[in-house]
């Protein structure tokens, strides 16, 4: 009996060792084929189909794994303009790619800056004499304005293009707080530093109307005169004065009007619209279903495409997203993570280094410590150059005085120069609960801030000094890196946002151009000529069981069995809603979470998506809600 069950115990170890070998093998050859680089027989010859189930940004985000896991549906994917603009660039050169289709049936937008470069790599498409055809079944402003880059505009006969322009309303919670009995101390410094306001005011103060306002109006000139540009017989006058008249003309018909306005060629739905893209591009003889059309899908194509490597490195490292501290991102940008990619580059003997920055800004702290790993490059003589895209303001100017030249956009938000500070105390609602807070004290700091209690006199005078000694400091940078007295740029400062022009103006910015403007500025400066250098991305390795969890998913697959429904008028108006609602969650939560000195702009908040981590974070604070109120 004891040899049996010796034997029996043996064979229940050699099955489970099996078991778990088999099991190691298993993801190991699912690691292996989900990361195996596609050949160049992977890409077929026809159309290369850009599915953007998303939206476009500067630096895509990484949801969190386990929701992806668990995740009913595929959730929302991002969009890194660069890889967008770096397969529009070899589709233009490729035998192989006959045509470009663009699906904008779930695209969710983009910064002015990212759809204007992608915009300008489909004009090079056209260029190459290659048609470039898009569809959707609802266009609004930004798909307005992608789409006006391309040859063939497609809307489906139930949908339409709507331009709304920039504009709308925030939220205000100086009420809500009151009525909760929460004291929000706000110190900061800069008359137009409006970031702190929803927690003041019931309403926008005069001082953040007029530079909004002023903001407004500049972003639509952009707006019109990129689309113009692109697409000259776009009536966008017909379709934004009246658009009530104008649908009317049409017989109520949104697809016809948007026909007549000339935001769009042709009507039809997405079979018809895949026939179009077959007679350009030929019939895919894989799948005979109706639209079917030979492509290859965007990630493919992008994965069956090493980077050039020749020459000299020049690094870019991406400053996306809100600034704050810790290791947080991509898509957000995490202070030690930013500088340590920084730091493990000064002995790769980089021949220039580009900061490309997309930021609304956040954390002062965070912000300096990315200001000084860059400072640290530039001490090793090197080129330090600025691109800032759709925003690079407060926190993200902060990241940008380091710069030998800083390159921008007429379509870029900046500047937002001011410091502000929010502490919430509880010690009206405690009191309305018959908790009060009593103790001693040795000085005028002990036990301060007293989030119970409330804050004394004292506490408070030296929060306010802290912050206007942060201010002084934001205005010495910036005043060493313009050659400006401190004193000069106070009077642009005060918290102001600018759009690129004024900023231009000002001295704020030396220099319109993108990041291809400013690499090639880098190169100069460096003393390299053309083929003589290569782009480094300075950037956080990908985690490869991450993407195998996104690939269980649903994030990173290419067929369209994956995807959500497309998106119609109403639909589109429930997600600016739904959107509009995330916002002020994630404004609430900033409140509630907010660490430091803040160099942050609200105004830019509108031109940037909430990214999946934010509406993750949002709507964990919604579910909280409920459970309070027992909805």
């Amino acid at each position: 009996m004891v040899f049996a069950r010796k034997f029996w115990k043996l064979l229940v170890a050699i099955k489970d060792g099996l078991a778990l070998l088999f099991l190691l093998l298993f993801f190991m050859m699912l690691y292996a084929a989900l990361t195996t680089r596609p050949t160049a027989a992977s890409i077929r010859e026809g159309a290369l189909l850009m599915r953007l189930d998303g939206a476009i940004v500067e630096e895509a985000s990484l949801p969190d794994p386990l929701q992806t896991l668990l995740a009913s549906e595929a959730p929302a994917q991002e969009y890194a303009a660069r890889d967008l603009v770096r397969a529009l660039r070899l589709a233009e050169k490729d035998k192989r790619v006959k045509a470009v289709a663009v699906d904008l049936s779930r695209f969710t937008g983009g910064g002015f800056v990212s759809l204007r470069d992608v915009g300008a790599a489909m004009d090079r498409v056209r260029a190459a004499k290659k048609p470039v055809l898009v569809y959707a079944v609802a266009y609004t402003d930004d798909g307005v304005q992608l789409a006006a880059h391309a040859s063939e505009v497609w809307v489906h006969p139930l949908g339409g293009a709507f331009v709304r322009g920039p504009g709308g309303s925030s939220l205000y919670f100086a009420q809500l707080l009151d009525k909760l009995k929460v004291t929000a101390h706000v110190f900061r410094v800069g008359t137009y530093k409006s970031a702190v306001e929803p927690f003041m005011l019931d309403r926008m103060s005069d001082a953040s109307r007029e530079q909004l306002n002023a903001l407004a109006a500049a972003m639509w000139d952009n707006w019109k005169s990129d689309v113009a540009r692109a697409r000259p017989k776009a009536d966008i006058a017909l379709a934004t004065d009246d658009p009530v008249a104008w649908v009317k003309t049409s017989g109520g018909d949104i697809a016809k009007a948007a026909l007549a306005a000339g935001l769009v060629d042709r009507i039809g739905d997405e079979r018809e619209f895949g026939k179009r893209v077959a007679a350009l591009a030929g019939e895919d003889k894989l799948d005979k279903a109706p639209g079917a059309f030979a492509h290859t899908p965007l990630a493919t194509y992008l994965r069956g495409h090493q980077r050039e490597k020749g020459g000299k490195a020049i690094g870019v490292v991406t400053v996306a997203g809100d600034i704050v501290d810790g290791d947080a991102g991509p898509g957000t940008a995490g202070g030690d993570r930013i500088a340590a990619l920084l730091d493990d580059a000064l002995d790769d003997d980089l021949a220039a280094l580009v900061v490309r920055v997309d930021s609304p800004g956040g954390s002062v702290l965070a912000s300096e410590q990315i200001r000084s790993a860059v400072a640290r490059h530039k001490a090793r003589g090197i080129p330090v150059v600025v691109s800032m895209a759709n925003m690079a303001a407060s926190g993200g100017y902060w990241v940008s005085t380091t710069a030998d030249r800083i390159f921008a956009e007429p379509g870029t938000l900046t500047g937002s120069i001011g410091v502000f500070a929010v502490l919430p105390s509880f010690e009206r609602a405690l009191g309305h609960w018959g908790i009060t807070a009593d103790g001693v004290t040795t000085t005028p700091l002990s036990g301060q801030p007293d989030l119970a209690g409330g804050l004394n006199p004292a506490v408070k005078a030296l929060l306010q000094t802290s912050v206007e000694g942060t201010y002084s400091r934001f205005l010495d940078i910036v005043g060493q890196s313009r050659g400006k007295p401190p004193a000069e740029i106070d009077r642009i400062a005060q918290g102001r946002v600018w759009d690129g022009g004024t900023a231009r103006q000002l001295g704020l910015v030396d220099e319109f151009g993108s990041i291809d403007s400013a690499l090639a500025y880098a190169a100069g400066k460096a003393g390299l000529k053309d083929g003589e250098w290569h782009v480094r991305h300075l950037e956080t390795p990908p985690d490869a069981w991450v993407a195998l969890l996104q690939q269980f998913g649903g994030q990173s697959r290419d067929d369209s069995e994956a995807r959500k429904g497309a998106m119609d008028w109403p639909a589109i108006v429930a997600e600016g809603q739904r959107q509009t609602l995330l916002r002020a969650l994630t404004q609430a939560r900033r409140l509630a979470t907010a660490r430091g000195t803040q160099a942050y702009c609200l105004e830019c908040q509108p031109v940037r998506s909430i990214t999946p981590r934010e509406e993750e974070g949002s709507l964990r604070i919604l579910a909280r809600f409920e459970r309070l109120l027992g909805i």
